[in-house]
């Protein structure tokens, strides 16, 4: 069982409390993710929210503007609506959709989506999907769109369509040589947002943290999309994509992300309690 809903909201306090700049959750098979952020950020004030990622498919665009509109009037305009394909096994096995083209799908879905964001009225009709209506949510801020677009197809419709990208499992070398050039010519004029995500942990067992992440996200070298980011990266496994070592070398490897064109980092920290108050504590001081 995960945490209870009280001590997600303690961990939103204690993040604020320690400096980090915002808190991001992803959509996993637990509690729903936007619905935990309207309730911890109506409680926690000042710090930035974040999904990475909400899945696409399950949810019609005229649903996940209301509801993302609805939390972003809830935490007074901080959220950012980090959404994405998901997974063929996940879309196909669990949830009975077709994953057929999702680089079309995702086209579809923003070109539907982020208007309804920004309060109009939409009548789009596409080969996947079709919205028409409006959703009517007086005086708010349209919620910064982020896609975790990992293929060139999805880094286009992010760029033209979105305010940017989450990079899972990028390296510094993936997003200089790959991501940050790809997501840039389709932004054309706009400057997106490039959210590096990935886990990271200050430790004095470097070796043995990478063993434990090759062990335990080891199905990530296997999925399609995250098999040819590693590629890109030049990485063998999750293993080689993590930020690892003592606080001057996670120090020098995030700094690495952010020359290769990361305009943001968000991470998971890793180990035991002593390691993730490490991480925690060079993420906050690197924040300030």
């Amino acid at each position: 069982m995960g945490p209870s809903l009280e001590t997600v909201v303690d961990r939103f306090r204690a993040a604020a409390a320690t400096g980090l700049a915002g808190v991001w959750l992803a959509q996993r098979t637990g509690r729903d993710a936007l619905t935990t952020l309207a309730v911890a950020g109506r409680q926690v004030p000042g710090i930035e929210l974040g999904t990475a990622v909400v899945p696409t498919y399950p949810r019609h665009p005229l649903s996940l503007a209301a509801q993302a509109l609805t939390v972003q009037e809830a935490v007074g305009n901080r959220l950012t609506l980090g959404l994405g394909v998901s997974h063929r096994h996940i879309i196909e096995d669990q949830y009975g959709y077709s994953f057929d083209r999702p680089a079309r799908h995702l086209r579809e879905y923003l070109s539907a989506l982020v208007p309804l964001l920004r309060g109009e009225s939409v009548s789009y009709k596409g080969e996947t999907l079709k919205a028409v209506g409006a959703v009517d949510i007086p005086a708010v801020a349209p919620p910064s769109v982020l896609v975790g677009a990992l293929g060139p197809a999805m880094l286009r419709a992010a760029g033209e369509l979105a305010d940017g990208t989450i990079a899972t499992w990028a390296t510094a070398t993936g997003l200089a040589d790959y991501v940050v050039p790809t997501i840039t010519r389709a932004a054309g004029r706009n400057v997106p947002r490039v959210v590096a995500a990935t886990v990271a942990c200050v430790t004095s067992h470097e070796d043995d943290r990478r063993a434990w992440v090759a062990e335990n996200f080891g199905m990530v070298g296997q999925l399609p999309s995250y098999r040819a980011m590693l590629d890109r990266s030049q990485a063998a496994g999750p293993e080689d994509a993590v930020l690892v070592g003592d606080e001057t070398t996670v120090e020098h490897q995030i700094r690495q992300l952010f020359d290769a064109g990361a305009t943001e980092l968000v991470v998971m920290p890793l180990g035991s309690q002593d390691e993730q108050t490490r991480t925690i504590g060079l993420l906050a001081d690197l924040a300030g």
